[in-house]
């Protein structure tokens, strides 16, 4: 018996999983701890709640379960993976020497993708992040736990920024000079989010938050089947689903590259998001909406510049730095994929009034 069976092997038993099942490493994930587990012709996946991320377990628990009472009762055909009740017919194995634990099925004949290589795979995803929160427009978003608070709140964001500017690592603040500049020039993105909580015409919606590729099925076609890891289901606006895609759908260098001369916005890459995202919201979005759907990445990518450059400020101590300037990197990397959507916003607009045609 390996390691992960010796520690994960009572949990398992809570399910009616035998001893001897395997169980695999799985490494996608930057968050919770995840495994395959196969028990004769039978396959799961468990996986373990970071709850220094997600602080309280139930809520997140709770979210899901609610949604998935809604969608069997109102989109019975629809392929949403909740988790299996143990023994106790609870949705979480707890053990204060383990943790939190909960199991899923493995749906047979699917898989994940971790880069966005054409056009038709961005489609797919957002076609399938604009479905779920199509089928759940008329679910009462206000019964959904927060489960990170604030998580995607640019006020609170730049406002930490500020505080940053004030009482970080003075050495830090004076070498980034030029990249305070370009998020201070840019605080017309703060207003548009300061209006968009004011508007009646931007609903709050079940919102996923977490759009990047790894977080939906593929079938062995290549076609969406559904989205998945649903801990950072909240309510929200529509701009974090598509402003996270945008984020990390539209340049073939990710947020890690140093060299910025490799980032770019790929325009076909950019009108399967809109694509995907308008055929599946239908009629759902509203004009204010449709107004806003540029916007959106350039709201989440000057978000997560910032959300950068202040823990570069803060000595690293939210995401951390595999090297001395890693922050500082991943900020500039955001700032220059944000010029690259300002200097196409034209044609990235006229490909948006082509597809709402």
């Amino acid at each position: 018996m390996n390691v992960n069976q010796l520690m994960i092997t009572p949990i398992l038993e809570s399910y009616g999983i035998h001893k001897d099942s395997i169980v695999e490493p799985l490494n996608s994930g930057l968050i919770n701890r995840t495994w395959k587990v196969t028990d004769g012709d039978k396959q799961f996946i468990l996986q373990q709640i970071n709850n220094h991320v997600f602080k309280k377990p139930y809520e997140v628990a709770a979210n899901i379960r609610m949604i998935d009472e809604y969608l069997k009762k109102h989109s019975p055909s629809y392929l949403f993976v909740s988790p299996i009740p143990n023994e106790n017919n609870e949705d979480i194995f707890f053990e204060r020497d383990r943790g939190y634990f909960r199991l899923f099925p493995f749906i047979k004949g699917s898989h994940t993708i971790d880069i966005v290589t054409t056009p038709d795979l961005a489609y797919e995803a957002a076609y399938q992040f604009g479905k779920f929160t199509q089928l759940l427009s008329r679910f009462d978003v206000e019964r959904l736990n927060i489960t990170i608070p604030d998580f995607h709140n640019l006020t609170l964001r730049y406002r930490q920024f500020e505080t940053s500017l004030l009482a970080g690592n003075v050495d830090r603040i004076r070498e980034s000079e030029a990249l305070v500049a370009e998020i201070k020039k840019r605080t017309s993105i703060l207003d548009e989010f300061e209006m968009i909580k004011k508007s009646k015409e931007v609903r709050l919606r079940v919102t996923h938050h977490d759009t990047k590729i790894s977080n939906v099925l593929f079938d062995n076609a290549g076609k969406g089947m559904c989205v998945i890891d649903l801990d950072t289901i909240m309510p929200g606006y529509f701009i974090s689903d598509v402003g996270d895609m945008m984020r990390t759908y539209l340049s073939p260098a990710n947020e890690e590259v140093s060299d910025f001369s490799r980032i770019d916005v790929r325009e076909d890459f950019f009108r399967g998001i809109v694509q995907g995202y308008i055929s599946a919201m239908e009629h759902e979005l509203t004009g204010e909406e449709q107004r806003l759907i540029l916007y959106s990445g350039l709201f989440l990518i000057y978000m997560q510049a910032i959300r950068f450059l202040t823990d570069y400020f803060n000595k690293d101590i939210y995401y951390g730095a595999k090297y001395e300037k890693h922050n500082l990197i991943r900020a500039g990397n955001q700032i220059a994929l944000l010029k690259k959507i300002e200097d196409k916003k034209e044609l990235l607009q006229e490909i948006i009034r082509s597809e709402q045609c």
